[in-house]
This record gives structure tokens, C-alpha cells and sequence, in this order.
């Protein structure tokens, strides 16, 4: 049991040395650095003129080999990701390529999926890339494109999903709201991500695996728009909020920032996915 806790404990750590070329020199992650732009509000157009003055930096994406089921061979291997700021609002402009639009979910089918992470403390050490840990929280604003379809084009009925279902009654026809209510699925127990939604990002919480939870106030907002095989995502929070399960960034600020990424064309979805360390974050002046 003590050996298998250590190999726990020290893979994720290994991998992370080898991505950063053994924690120093030439190979090391260059810093991402939000851009400060003009304009106030949310930056959420992933096609804007604005990424023009924001540099890109490569993101080598690790196969998530950690927490069962493992995934030792993701689709994704590198994302593309900008940052801009105006003063009021911070976004990142997210590229990788997908040769395969995966946007509706059906039984036995998944969507792509992109997160973006940043702890909530950003003047201590940071917690575990890995979702956080107990006492180290994180900021996960996780980008689906299923919800963006949905607010593309409306949200799709039963025969849009299943062409060959067939209901003759369904339980609110007979019942009333309350009775009806277990047949709901989902909805019935109010599951937020089963809600209509008017952003295709969920705004979430972490202490660690398992402890993934939606905040009952969403702040994060984006766009994806997926073309000639590749996904541009934006996602967007505001720098300051009234938000106690949020970093509170600034101009000038130093801090660090995660993401990951599922293929549904490959059948990622959950901890199925890859994953990067910690990367420096500047926020420009």
C-alpha cells in the first residue's frame, strides 16, 4: 500500500518535471501574458481584433494517468492559448485542433470541452494543478460545446436526439408537477448543468478530485467557434467580483494558470482528458 502511495503521489510530479525540461532552462513553459486592451466589459468574440496584441504561447497538454479511468493517450498534445485584459475583465483565447465537431450530446456520445483554471488565493503558493486540494481551492471555468450549440441554434427536442424514440405519454400529462417530478431525470433534482443556460461556461469550484461543484452564481462567460478543424474558445471572467469562490486579479498582478481538454470524437469526458501544470500568468500594467 506504501509503494502505491508513493507512485500516486510522485507520477504527476514526474510528469510535470519532464514537461518543464526538469524545472528549468531553454525548455521551460514561457509565460502567458494578458495583453491590456481598450473597451470595457466582457471580451468574449474568440475572432476579435483584439488577440492581435496578445502573444501566443504553446501549452503542452499531459495524458491524465493519475485518477481512475486513466487516459494515457488524449488527442489533444498542444493548445494554442492567448490572454487579454481591459482593466475590467480578463479572457483567454483557447486553439486546438479537432478534426471531428463533436456538439451534441446523445447516449453513448460526448462533446468537446475546454477548462480554464486559476487558483482563487493568488498571493500564496498555489494548490494542486490537479483540481486543487483540501484547503487550496480553484477557480475551474469550463467551456462545453454542447451548450454552445444550443445557444447557436436553440436547444434540440427529443426526436432532434433520437429520431426513432417514440413516447405515447409522458408523466406531466398525467401527473401533477410534484408526482411528476422523479421522472424528470436531471431537471427533477436540479441539476445545474441541466438547466437552460445563458452562457456556454460553467463557473465551478474545486478543493481536489470529487469536489467539483457549480457555483450558484455564474460570472464566467465565452464563445466557440469551430472551424476548418479547429476550435477557438474564448472564456471570460470579470478581474473583481462579489464572487468569494474567485481570484481577485489586477494589472500588474502575477499568478498562474491550468487547462484542459477533451475530444468527444475520442471519447473523453470526465477525467478521460488532458491536462497541463501550472503555467506563469502576468497580467499586463
Amino acid at each position: 500500500m506504501r509503494r502505491l502511495l508513493v507512485v500516486l503521489v510522485l507520477a504527476p510530479l514526474l510528469a510535470v518535471l519532464a514537461l518543464l525540461g526538469g524545472g528549468g532552462g531553454a525548455d521551460a513553459q514561457a509565460p502567458l501574458i494578458a495583453a491590456r486592451v481598450p473597451g470595457r466589459g466582457p471580451i468574449d468574440d474568440p475572432l476579435g481584433p483584439h488577440w492581435r496584441r496578445a502573444v501566443p504561447v504553446r501549452v503542452a497538454m499531459l495524458p491524465q494517468t493519475v485518477a481512475l479511468p486513466h487516459h494515457p493517450q488524449p488527442a489533444v498534445k498542444a493548445l494554442t492559448v492567448r490572454a487579454v485584459h481591459n482593466g475590467g475583465w480578463i479572457a483567454f483565447l483557447i486553439e486546438w485542433k479537432d478534426p471531428t465537431l463533436s456538439d451534441r450530446i446523445v447516449l453513448d456520445n460526448f462533446g468537446d470541452q475546454v477548462a480554464v483554471q486559476l487558483p482563487i488565493d493568488t498571493r500564496g503558493a498555489p494548490p494542486s494543478p490537479m483540481m486543487g486540494n483540501p484547503g487550496g481551492r480553484v477557480n475551474i471555468m469550463q467551456w462545453r460545446a454542447a451548450f454552445q450549440r444550443d445557444l447557436d441554434q436553440g436547444p434540440p427536442s427529443v426526436t432532434d436526439l433520437y429520431p426513432n424514440a417514440w413516447a405515447d405519454v409522458y408523466p406531466d400529462e398525467v401527473l401533477s408537477a410534484t408526482d411528476a417530478r422523479p421522472y424528470a431525470g436531471a431537471l427533477g433534482v436540479e441539476n445545474p448543468i441541466s438547466r437552460g443556460r445563458l452562457s456556454p461556461v460553467l463557473d465551478q469550484m474545486a478543493e481536489g478530485w470529487g469536489s467539483m461543484t457549480v457555483k450558484p452564481d455564474q460570472h464566467a462567460l465565452g464563445r466557440g467557434v469551430w472551424r476548418d478543424g479547429v476550435w477557438r474558445v474564448v472564456i471570460t471572467r470579470p478581474m473583481i467580483s462579489d464572487d468569494a469562490n474567485a481570484p481577485r486579479l489586477a494589472p500588474g498582478d502575477r499568478t498562474v494558470v491550468a487547462f484542459a481538454v477533451w475530444e468527444g470524437g475520442h471519447r473523453e469526458v470526465g477525467p478521460r482528458k488532458a491536462w497541463s501544470p501550472w503555467i506563469p500568468l502576468r497580467i499586463a500594467p
